[in-house]
């Protein structure tokens, strides 16, 4: 029990301890997210309903998005530790915390309540391609979901208080307590309420990722409460530096909005489709990029504000190399593996095997912007440890307008020219299967994100990065293992289909995962072969027994 608590309480400074102990919990958020999506799929399969139900999130993902961003962890921690020096947090930056938590609270609340009166005008926008009848079940589910944005920014705001003391472990807890809120959903609420029953498991989700923060925020002595004498010049400071991120964040939600529009005009089950597709491909994403970057802001943000520059970039150009190494051996991977993948994860009851194609074809064009997407949420993080937030806006509304263009551009392209129409299709297997148009929406989506990251990368490295060459030399080490890696497995695919079969779960899923395990120790013999050092890093980090580690900071009381 000792050791338990020691977790508990334990402040993880080290980035890759803290990247890995993020990495280990999102693993499991995410093992627990494909059983949620393997039983929708089981259950639903893609579907007019089952689009209806995707197309819910996106007006309460958008209010969450362009509120509780303003308050975000990325942007309160900067301000928290300029009015806070020492370890203990002060009574100032306390009295901080309490106003942006009552203003936070009125105002999520109110744009919550206008937008349960406005969804049926928001839906028409949302989902013009809709017919009436499923149009007025996506201002039902909608609604319903408007609690989750309150409850989630809540957490969020409570989360603030958790990375600022750096207990990695209970905030990696919210995520999977989310996503078995949803799974409850899934299996008790839906047989009984039908698609009402996800959107409740969603709603408790939600309020079970804000209770965990609750519980971590007030253990470290910090419980929030209304504040009548609020300081609105600390308001403004906080909106004005965050405004431009919420911007930036708001763009691209709204490019995944102007998708799911036109996906409404597709096939039935295209939105379906393009979400199965992006909720695996987030899979590597949260284990990889996201706990990276998550890990290295409140370090970030402590070098940058003491002045320690050379400390920052070091930290910096140290989470870039270990995203690197770990995303391009998954892309391949990803790549390879594409049609095992999806037909292990979602291929049961209501998913056919003409669903598994296109997801998986779906997956392949996501997973060809995963290193992008890690690296812009450590980049972008690195300008909001220094209080910038407009080079990352500027970079992120371009890239949106080019999600935007590439959709409309790629979709008639691919329905005018039959010879760009055929090469997608034999590139990607899906020949003679209606609905691949919807494939031109990931694909847009990661030519986007690519030029979003190569902008970001530009001006990252004329202002952060050290002119060396590390960075080149793990990418060009990590690109060489994971042309192996690819090859290793694909070789070993056509190997092992025809001993193990694809009629049934264990002859793909032993295809597969014999193909994949070659595949990956193909790429160490290649790393190590190349002595390369984020390999050694990682194999010291492994070794580290996180539970016998030094507490850094005792839990912290009255703060």
């Amino acid at each position: 029990m000792d050791r338990i608590l020691r977790i508990f309480g334990k402040e993880y400074v080290n980035i890759n301890q803290a990247a890995l102990l993020l990495g280990l919990f999102a693993s499991l958020s995410q093992i627990l997210g494909l059983f949620r999506d393997r039983a929708i799929a089981h259950f639903i399969g893609p579907s007019p309903l089952l689009d209806a139900y995707y197309a819910a999130f996106r007006v309460p993902d958008f209010i969450f998005i362009s509120i509780a961003s303003l308050v975000s962890i990325t942007v309160l921690i900067p301000f928290i530790l300029e009015k806070n020096k020492g370890e203990n947090v002060s009574n100032e930056a306390k009295k901080f915390l309490n106003d942006i938590f009552t203003v936070f609270l009125a105002v999520i609340i109110f744009v919550s309540i206008a937008a349960f009166f406005l969804m049926p005008y928001l839906t028409s926008i949302i989902a013009p391609g809709f017919s009436l009848p499923m149009q007025n079940k996506v201002v039902e589910l909608s609604r319903i979901m408007l609690l989750s944005p309150i409850l989630l920014g809540l957490s969020n705001l409570f989360g603030t208080v958790t990375q600022l003391f750096r207990k990695f472990f209970i905030y990696a807890l919210s995520p999977i307590f989310y996503n078995f809120g949803i799974i409850i959903g899934i299996l008790f609420l839906y047989p009984i309420f039908g698609i009402h029953g996800l959107v409740f498991g969603v709603v408790l989700g939600a309020l079970m990722h804000f209770l965990i923060q609750a519980f971590s925020s007030i253990r470290c002595g910090f419980a929030p409460h209304l504040e009548w004498g609020i300081n609105f010049e600390d308001i403004k400071k906080t909106i004005l530096v965050s405004l431009p991120r919420t911007l930036g964040l708001s763009f691209n939600n709204i490019a995944l909005i102007l998708i799911v529009s036109f996906a409404s005009y597709l096939e039935s089950g295209s939105i379906s489709v393009f979400n199965f597709s992006f909720n695996l491909q987030s899979v590597p994403l949260g284990i990889i990029g996201l706990s990276y970057a998550v890990a290295a802001f409140p370090t970030l943000t402590r070098s940058y504000a003491f002045g320690k520059i050379d400390e920052f970039r070091d930290h910096l150009q140290s989470a870039a190399r270990a995203i690197i190494f770990w995303s391009l051996p998954v892309t391949f991977l990803f790549i390879v593996l594409r049609a095992q993948i999806v037909r292990v994860i979602l291929g049961s009851g209501s998913f056919s095997w003409e669903n598994t194609r296109l997801v998986a074809a779906g997956l392949a064009l996501f997973s060809i912007s995963i290193m992008a997407q890690g690296l812009i949420a450590l980049f972008a993080r690195a300008y909001y440890a220094r209080g910038d937030t407009y080079r990352p806006l500027l970079i992120n509304f371009f890239s949106s307008i080019f999600i935007v263009i590439f959709s409309i551009l790629l979709i008639y392209i691919f329905n005018h020219y039959s010879g760009f129409k055929y090469f997608i299709e034999s590139a990607l297997k899906v020949s003679n299967i209606p609905g691949t148009d919807v494939l031109m929406l990931p694909l847009s989506y990661s030519l986007g994100t690519v030029i979003n990251f190569i902008l970001l990368w530009f001006f990252t490295r004329k202002d952060f990065v050290r002119k060396d060459r590390s960075l080149f030399k793990i990418f060009t080490q990590s690109l060489s293992a994971s042309f192996f890696i690819g090859l290793t497995a694909y070789i070993s695919l056509n190997i092992f289909s025809p001993i193990f079969g694809t009629t049934t779960f264990f002859g793909v899923f032993l295809q597969g995962f014999i193909s994949g395990i070659l595949g990956i120790l193909a790429g160490i013999l290649v790393l190590h072969l190349f002595k390369n050092e984020e390999l050694k890093d990682i194999a010291k980090a492994l070794k580290t027994k996180f539970w016998r580690a030094k507490v850094i900071a005792s839990p912290q009381e009255g703060l």
